[in-house]
């Protein structure tokens, strides 16, 4: 679903619930960022993640590029949680059962 070069930036977490596609995008000293990891952990959700505050950044800027191209948000912000198409930025764990729910795409 994504372009190579994120795919090499991503971090994989196993989770048995495999039914959708998650990646997230975070700072690794968000607190928020640190919930949404944790909240996706507790309901065994396999996804993956980049920080970007850990990353070059040239591959940043190559990132938000894609993020800003792709999903059109009216802004960025931290976690920036993709799931399938759909995306939702900022913890709102309300939204992302909404998303991971059987055919809550």
């Amino acid at each position: 679903m994504f372009p190579e070069f994120i795919e090499k930036l991503a971090q994989e977490v196993d989770g048995a619930d495999n039914a959708h596609d998650v990646m997230i995008f975070t700072l690794s000293t968000c607190m928020w960022c640190k919930k949404c990891k944790k909240w996706l952990k507790d309901k065994n959700v396999k996804y993956r993640y980049v920080d970007l505050d850990q990353i070059d950044s040239g591959e940043k800027i190559k990132l938000l590029k894609y993020v800003r191209e792709n999903y059109k948000p009216d802004r960025i912000s931290y976690p920036f949680l993709v799931c399938d198409d759909k995306f939702v930025i900022g913890y709102d764990p309300n939204k992302y059962e909404e998303l991971l729910k059987p055919g809550g795409n």
